[in-house]
């Protein structure tokens, strides 16, 4: 058909709109973990510049980081640990984060279970010092007495209840006199752990107990003090606003007067 007579051929609606980079309207931005891990450097993170009432504090807060604790501590062997923070504040450039739960890898939780033993779970809600109430995971398995002659090492049912019983009060005695750092640098070289498997030696023999998880599962309200006071203080955080260096005024000259005429 000839383009004079269809109205509606030739009648475009208008050229494409140019392609814009959507990176060309974000803005990177810091990463900082708490002062209780040696790698304090977690990455950066990618947030829209603020515009109009859009602003990108807002939109960065709340964000939940995973990071290993082997990059955290540079410590190959606890790779199988991974913390969770969250962003709470934001300093210039620099995201403020806190502690917002921990995890295992599965591989590791999937090679720790085996035939012949007995798997023993408790979790329990706990309250610290500082206000958060955490929940505490506890994973154990048994193990063959140094005298066994069995194939399995199968726990009977009061034992079970009587070790879990044993996890509940430890969790209780080890967390809740603590705040929120002195918990992390417990759970790193995984102290209640030990306490469980040392004090259930008399019940039944145990071995891998660990605090395979913790949630965060009710926190204080936003204290920006103690948050950069887990960040080593104002003088520690990165992006904090500058006091600037001290001015030296100017020499102040007398003027000569004027000769008389």
């Amino acid at each position: 058909m000839a383009v004079g007579k269809n109205k509606k051929l030739g009648k475009g609606k208008g050229l494409k709109k140019r392609a814009v980079d959507p990176f060309t309207r974000k803005d990177w931005y810091d990463i900082k973990a708490p002062t209780f891990f040696d790698n304090r450097n977690v990455g950066k993170t990618l947030v829209n510049r603020s515009q109009g009432l859009k602003n990108a504090n807002d939109a960065l807060k709340g964000r939940i980081v995973e990071a290993s604790l082997a990059d955290l501590n540079k410590d190959e062997e606890q790779a199988f640990r991974k913390f969770r923070l969250r962003i709470d504040e934001i300093q210039g450039r620099t995201c403020l984060t806190n502690f917002y739960g921990m995890d295992f890898t599965s591989d590791k939780l999937r090679s720790l279970v085996r035939k012949w033993q007995t798997l023993i779970e408790a979790f329990s809600d706990i309250r610290t010092a500082d206000g958060y109430i955490v929940r505490i995971f506890v994973i154990a398995f048994t193990r063959r007495r140094a005298n066994s002659v069995r194939k399995t090492t199968y726990a009977q049912t009061a034992q079970i209840r009587a070790i879990r019983q044993k996890m509940f009060d430890i969790i209780k005695r080890e967390a809740e006199p603590c705040d929120i750092k002195e918990l992390v640098q417990k759970l790193i070289p995984e102290v209640i752990g030990r306490e469980i498997e040392k004090a259930c030696q008399g019940i039944y023999p145990l071995k891998d107990v660990y605090v395979r998880k913790v949630k965060v599962i009710k926190r204080p309200k936003h204290d920006l003090g103690r948050l950069i006071e887990l960040h080593g203080g104002a003088g520690n955080v990165a992006g904090a606003e500058d006091s600037g260096a001290k001015v030296k005024s100017a020499e102040f000259v007398e003027p000569t007067p004027l000769a008389s005429v």
